[in-house]
């Protein structure tokens, strides 16, 4: 009698455990597909920008060009590696006001959330082009006014360094011309035409002559926007001529 209650007993315990095996399993495909067929929520980031008071609609699993990263092995994650005398770079904008800005420069990340350097506004990192190293990086909100400060950056960059720089969110509602002439004088043409929630990358130099290649920019237009009131993120990779001489 008591050898039968026992088998039941184990019969009904094993019924459930694979009950338990069962139902994880179905969750753990649902999931799944979720992830295939609705990748996309909304994210809400809690910061001090009156502009990121808004609800953004940014992709879950969110890429610079909207993809999953394919396992590039390439500094920076550049499809063909650079040729000697150049360093590699990835520069991304932020996207609407959820993702912030990153930078790679060399095969090392310089700028991102992670390493707690980004923020809405403009983001500059400034590096040594003979040697590749990073000087600093700054951030500098265009909505509250830090434009002050970003003068100071800006006229503090001395000859032969590289200046890398995007968007996130706004920058450049309080930008003065003095500022934007600064700026300037680095390689840039858009930023004379940078307005509201535009997404900008650059990367030029001091002492550079001329317009700099490497340069995008996109304006915030709700008609055609991909976030409603943000244009769709900037990414620009490439290869820098190190400075030689």
């Amino acid at each position: 009698m008591q050898k039968n209650l026992f088998c039941m007993d184990m019969t009904l315990y094993l019924r459930r455990v694979l009950l338990l095996f069962i139902v994880a399993a179905c969750l753990m495909v649902l999931f799944a597909l979720r992830n295939v067929f609705f990748p996309e929520i909304y994210f809400e980031m809690n910061t001090s920008s009156e502009t990121s008071k808004e609800r953004a609609f940014v992709p879950f699993a969110f890429t610079s060009n909207g993809h999953q990263d394919k396992g590039l092995q390439h500094k920076c994650g550049l499809p063909t590696g650079c040729v000697k005398g150049t360093f590699a770079f990835r520069i991304r904008s932020g996207a609407a006001n959820a993702i912030p800005a990153t930078m790679c420069f060399n095969g090392q990340m310089i700028l991102s959330r992670e390493l707690r350097n980004t923020k809405e506004g403009l983001n500059i990192a400034v590096i040594n082009a003979r040697t590749g190293e990073l000087i600093r990086t700054g951030t500098f909100n265009m909505w509250h006014g830090e434009v002050e400060s970003l003068v100071t950056f800006l006229k503090a960059v001395e000859k032969d360094t590289l200046v890398l720089i995007a968007t996130y969110d706004d920058g450049a509602t309080k930008i003065t011309d003095e500022a934007r002439g600064l700026i300037a004088e680095l390689g840039s043409t858009s930023i004379n035409k940078l307005a509201f929630r535009d997404n900008w990358v650059f990367a030029g130099g001091k002492g550079m002559s001329g317009k700099s290649p490497f340069e995008q920019h996109i304006a915030n237009n709700k008609s055609n926007n991909k976030y409603d009131k943000w244009p769709e993120l900037l990414e620009m990779t490439g290869c820098i001529p190190q400075k030689m001489d």
